[in-house]
């Protein structure tokens, strides 16, 4: 039972408009409005068709089913898959996928979002880092259902949209750092550009050139595809 975003056996009535879903993201393909699932008082249960206030546990006595084994009273969330783990982040104000802070996850005060446990102390802070758009397709991240990475440099993106990325760039699309570790591709870069020299007009021009990887302004000497920091 359900959709083909949640496993559910409930459906719920949008405050706005009055009608059923399965779901908010039901509600909103449809609709020239969004709806704000907090609103959410009303639900159905699909077992037995009750009408009833939002809960766990259908409250007509010939029914009694759970309609999910997950359900969130403040985000009004149901979900019913048990091979998700799913808790609620009372910092983020909504819920998080994993076991739960302190077991998988933990939340930054800084950063103001969720992160794997293992990057305490392992990560760069950026204020409010996850309230943002993805740099490549756009969506807000903070709510975003699909799975969010942080780069080296701090800055986060959809994993999907980085790793089609990274197939024709190595710098972060917002602050333009190296992704990994490039010294043997600027060890090639270097090597290429020494067999090619400049033009006499321009063999002894310098560049005013500021590193995006270490921060720091320096000259280096005037090229048409590549600067040395």
């Amino acid at each position: 039972l359900g959709c083909k975003h949640y496993q559910r056996a409930t459906k719920l009535q949008a405050h706005c408009c009055g009608r059923w879903f399965s779901c908010r993201f039901c509600h909103d393909e449809v609709s020239d409005h969004n709806i704000i699932r907090t609103f959410t008082t009303t639900m159905m249960c699909m077992y037995c068709n009750t009408v009833q206030p939002a809960g766990q546990t259908c409250i007509n006595a010939t029914c009694g089913k759970k309609v999910a084994l997950y359900y969130c009273h403040e985000c009004k969330l149901w979900d019913n898959d048990p091979k998700k783990s799913i808790y609620h982040c009372k910092d983020c104000g909504i819920c998080r996928i994993g076991k739960g802070l302190g077991q998988d996850y933990f939340h930054c005060k800084k950063c103001n979002v969720c992160m794997a446990i293992s990057l305490i102390g392992r990560h760069k802070c950026i204020e409010r880092n996850l309230e943002s758009d993805c740099p490549i397709c756009g969506e807000y991240m903070f709510t975003s259902t699909t799975t969010v990475i942080f780069m080296p440099c701090g800055h986060c993106i959809h994993f999907k949209c980085h790793q089609e990325y990274i197939q024709t760039s190595y710098q972060c699309p917002t602050c333009f750092k190296s992704l990994a570790n490039m010294s043997e591709y600027f060890k090639r870069v270097d090597a290429m550009l020494a067999q090619h020299e400049m033009p006499p007009e321009y063999a002894n021009i310098q560049s005013h050139v500021y590193c995006n990887d270490c921060e720091k302004k320096s000259n280096a000497k005037f090229h048409f595809l590549y600067h040395k920091c």
